[in-house]
């Protein structure tokens, strides 16, 4: 269960013990129109990297492709003197890729592309949960949230770090709050760990759907209090 420095901060910001309480994700914003894009203010889309992935990225750019490069062509041209020796010939050209099978590939990822939503949301931008998405990391660097049910609200909170625990932190901050005549939770108990899901879902209509539940605990707990 969330540790005690986390529901100690959940009660103060509350102001009442919560009825269930869920760290969760979405697995990515889908990326909007530019012009809705820039009217909501032209806010981070993506998570912000810790530096040292940076560094990682310039390490693989600088030092491990020249070294595949060198020893991929040390390679081929090992090859080729080895063909020579045998006669001159150079062995068989090597066999065009399966066009077909990526061909197949490119179709099957060009159907998933049709969904501008990415199955994330119910696709309008101009609804709460499109709104909603346009200012997630607005709020927080960390695609994690902090959904807490109370006995006439659902609220939703962040931490402003962007790397952190789900049982120790303990400095997130309420971003949103609905009253239950504004916003509902669906969801089901008895999903598989690690695949388990629920939508928060607005009176407007639109939907947001919430995945990598943290701590098994607090997440089973969770989707029986909102599936009973």
């Amino acid at each position: 269960m969330a540790k005690r420095k986390v529901e100690r901060r959940a009660r103060k910001i509350l102001g009442e013990e919560p009825v269930a309480l869920v760290w969760c994700e979405i697995r990515t914003v889908p990326a909007p129109p530019k012009d809705v894009h820039r009217a909501a203010g032209k806010g981070p889309l993506k998570s912000r990297h810790h530096w040292l992935w940076y560094v990682g990225v310039v390490v693989f750019c600088f030092v491990i492709v020249p070294i595949i490069l060198i020893d991929t062509l040390g390679r081929k041209f090992d090859q080729l003197l080895s063909g020579r020796s045998r006669g001159g010939q150079t062995g068989q050209p090597q066999s065009p890729p399966d066009t077909q099978r990526s061909g197949r590939r490119r179709s099957r990822k060009g159907d998933r592309g049709q969904d501008p939503a990415d199955g994330v949301f119910d696709g309008d931008w101009d609804l709460t949960a499109g709104q909603l998405l346009l200012r997630w990391y607005g709020h927080s660097p960390s695609p994690k949230r902090l959904v807490m049910l109370t006995r006439n609200r659902v609220c939703v909170a962040a931490s402003p770090r962007r790397r952190l625990s789900p049982t120790k932190a303990d400095d997130f901050r309420t971003i949103t709050e609905f009253t239950l005549d504004q916003a509902r939770i669906e969801g089901e108990a008895g999903q598989p760990r690690g695949y388990a899901t629920f939508r928060l879902v607005f009176a407007d209509g639109s939907w947001l759907e919430m995945g990598q539940l943290g701590e098994p605990e607090d997440a089973d707990h969770f989707l029986r209090t909102v599936s009973g």
